[in-house]
């Protein structure tokens, strides 16, 4: 291939092709040590689904069962909450792979909170997308609603391990992949932010009925098993918790926001990235999420 033709095909690349992410910057991942799954974590549902094996945590979904998940065993006020995970290659439509925060076992329908890092399913052809959610009360008596964000990933998740995080304080909520913000949801008013203490959990399981293009590609068990693998699980604080214990902040400025360098990262991945917001769809009921 001639050196003209070379130059060409580069150039012609999407931009979200052509390059890597701006770095960040910072790091909150470096800040906080990781801890064993039996130290933070139990099982929850499909033992015989679950194993540990050498700090990496692997969970399978496959006819013969529901998935597999698992639940920390105290709940927490706020934190980093912070994992590597590497996903199932191949068709995966109708799967998913979680790993989020909760308090849906204490409080009734319509009255939970939830922190959402979902990786919905994909045909042969498509990417992964990554869902994130802030999924509680929005307005103020008690009906719920989802505020979901996807993106598709600018690398590969299938063939390495990455680190997904939820960094929760008392003043916003910011998701991040490999320490790059994709996306910051800042508190702004207490009926639009989760207050009360959540538990963490993680897990694989069919949903056929809307995880993949809104359920038009389910499970194919011709496929299976279907498997997830997690390790390097960085977590804290519980509530109740001594003063001292606090999240790592999430930029250099201190307890909120980001800095210019995040920002412009962020604004990157969301440029390139970004397949869907809930603020832009004209189909959703806007007086739920004021904050659009």
């Amino acid at each position: 291939m001639s050196l003209f033709l070379s130059l060409l095909l580069i150039f012609m690349l999407p931009s979200s092709q052509a390059q890597e992410p701006p770095s960040p910057g910072f790091y909150p991942s470096s800040e906080v040590a990781p801890i064993g799954f039996d130290q933070v974590f139990k099982n929850l549902w499909g033992p015989q689904h679950q194993s540990l094996d050498q700090g990496t945590l692997t969970i399978r979904l496959d006819n013969t069962s529901g998935g597999s998940g698992f639940k920390s065993f105290d709940s927490y006020q706020s934190g980093y909450f912070g994992v590597e995970i590497k996903l199932q290659p191949n068709y995966t439509a109708g799967v998913i792979t979680s790993y989020y925060l909760s308090n849906n076992e204490v409080h009734p329908e319509g009255k939970h909170d939830e922190i959402d890092l979902e990786f919905l399913g994909t045909t042969l052809d498509k990417p992964y997308v990554l869902q994130t959610n802030v999924y509680m009360i929005g307005d103020g008596v008690g009906n719920n609603t989802g505020r979901e964000i996807r993106f598709h990933l600018w690398f590969d998740p299938t063939q390495d391990f990455h680190n997904y995080a939820i960094l929760w304080n008392p003043s916003e909520i910011i998701f991040f992949v490999d320490d790059i913000p994709i996306r910051r949801y800042p508190k702004t008013s207490n009926a639009t932010f989760p207050l009360n203490p959540m538990w963490v959990y993680g897990s694989i399981w069919d949903a056929s009925s809307w995880a993949t293009e809104g359920g038009k590609y389910k499970a194919d068990y011709s496929y299976e098993p279907f498997i997830s693998r997690y390790k390097n699980f960085k977590i804290g604080c519980k509530d109740g918790a001594d003063a001292s214990c606090r999240p790592p902040w999430g930029s250099p400025l201190g307890a909120s926001g980001l800095s210019s360098q995040q920002n412009t990262a962020m604004e990157w991945v969301q440029k390139n990235y970004k397949v869907y917001d809930y603020c832009d769809d004209s189909n959703r009921d806007h007086t739920l999420t004021p904050e659009c």
